[in-house]
């Protein structure tokens, strides 16, 4: 069966979605939905996050790096409260807000696995979100359990390498450094100068076992997974997002075989908490034909 044309459809963000950017109590004040349950314990407890509406869950989050499942609470509160009958879990990846950070370092298949539990706290058929890190989850989830889910929406996920910025190899002095760290030669304060001189803001900032998962993680392409997946996929992206670009939505869904894109003017990489209402309609959209 040959693929179906992707669908590209362009949404102007209305002006009261800045609020997005504001704390949760601005929300309240200004009549959106509640915040997400308190804390809970997912897969045997090896994961946290918050659910809304009644079990079993129709929805299930994943958040981007360095974030947590608040990132979901306007968008998934207000998919509850205009449903009336959906169920939606969003979970903290391991690493990221309660949940505790893998034993080994791994990418997002390993992710997958460790989130894969979850699926049975869900109905027989999810719908997976995923912003960004979540997102490379998701597709992960898509194509190793397919049975178990029934659609996608990605957001700001780098899915395929940037055309614009090709993979530059590290300097010639932190290549240097690391020789001589890995040979006994090379200090390991001099060593974290070196890292915290060289190394990306997300890379900075992570520690352990969490940073050889980034380094795991940003030099994957899901070109394959793509192509693997039938399941119908929502792409909805940011025209500003500087992290994963319009570009790489569009390539993907040259690649994937029912896609829709809505691209947001005025909205960046975070669409969670960006463009909330947008990325609600997005969910449901999905959630109408299942």
């Amino acid at each position: 069966m040959g693929r179906r044309a992707a669908r590209e459809h362009r949404h102007r963000q209305l002006p009261s979605a800045a609020v997005g950017h504001q704390p949760l109590a601005s929300w309240a004040r200004l009549g959106g939905p509640r915040p997400l349950s308190p804390l809970s314990s997912f897969a045997g407890g090896s994961l946290f996050g918050s659910r809304v509406g009644d079990p079993p869950a129709d929805v299930l989050a994943l958040h981007g790096w360095g974030r947590s499942h608040t990132d979901f609470d306007m968008a998934l509160t207000g998919l509850v409260e205009s449903r009336g009958t959906a169920g939606a879990i969003a979970l903290d990846l391991p690493g990221f807000g309660a949940s505790p950070a893998p034993e080994a370092p791994c990418g997002a298949a390993g992710y997958a696995e460790m989130v894969r539990p979850a699926l049975d706290e869900c109905g027989p058929r999810v719908v997976l979100i995923g912003h960004s890190f979540g997102g490379r989850v998701a597709v992960e989830l898509a194509t190793r359990f397919p049975d178990a889910v029934a659609a996608l929406v990605l957001c700001g996920v780098p899915l395929l390498r940037r055309a614009d910025r090709p993979t530059a190899p590290p300097a010639l002095r932190y290549r240097l450094a690391r020789t001589l760290h890995r040979r006994g030669l090379f200090g390991d304060e001099a060593m974290e100068r070196m890292r915290q001189r060289f190394g990306s803001a997300d890379y900075r900032s992570a520690t352990g076992v969490m940073r050889d998962v980034l380094v795991t993680v940003v030099n994957e392409t899901y070109e394959a997974q793509l192509g693997e997946i039938s399941q119908p996929v929502e792409l909805v992206w940011g025209r500003d997002d500087d992290s994963a670009p319009v570009d790489v939505a569009r390539r993907a869904c040259g690649i994937l075989a029912d896609a829709r894109l809505t691209v947001l003017d005025g909205v960046g990489h975070f669409v969670p908490t960006e463009a909330a209402p947008s990325l609600t309609d997005a969910i449901s959209r999905r959630l109408d034909v299942l």
